[in-house]
């Protein structure tokens, strides 16, 4: 079952969108796999620091995020990856590493690869490495708000 608190979100907005129980598997090409998704629709979660502040990069499965795009867009002085001592406490309800893109539920601001706002869908890990959501991008746009733009090579 997704994190509860993304499965409520989502039913209170009346998303459609399908859970798919698998496996356990630890990166996001393994994921895409597991769950049959093309790896350019997996929405991969990296949580960085912006000028000391939590934010999220969504990116495709097969790709990596370039700070130096993500400081641009932001508009910080400073980017670094964020390590998982410095992000465990922020996502209660989540196998550490396995976060849902909805950095909305948190209270973190959401970049996205423009790459994944081309897509009619996308999938991620729903709080746990053995589940994935998968949903219309538009809907996530709309619930997420995040900004798009070019922050994975």
């Amino acid at each position: 079952m997704p994190a509860q608190q993304l499965k409520r979100f989502l039913d209170d907005n009346q998303v459609k969108y399908v859970t798919l129980s698998h496996s356990k598997a630890y990166t996001a090409q393994e994921l895409a796999t597991l769950a049959h998704v093309p790896g350019e629709e997996w929405a991969k979660t990296v949580v960085v620091k912006l000028d000391g502040k939590l934010a999220m990069a969504v990116i495709p499965a097969g790709q990596r995020v370039v700070l130096d795009l993500v400081k641009k867009v932001a508009g910080a002085k400073d980017v670094a990856l964020a390590t998982e001592h410095d992000f465990a406490a922020s996502f209660p309800d989540c196998e550490l590493g396995a976060m849902p893109p909805f950095g909305n539920l948190y209270g973190l601001d959401v970049y996205v690869a423009d790459a994944l706002a081309d897509d009619e869908e996308i999938a991620f890990n729903a709080g746990s490495f053995s589940e994935t959501v998968r949903m219309p991008y538009r809907d996530f746009e709309r619930l997420v708000q995040p900004k798009a733009a070019r922050i994975s090579a």
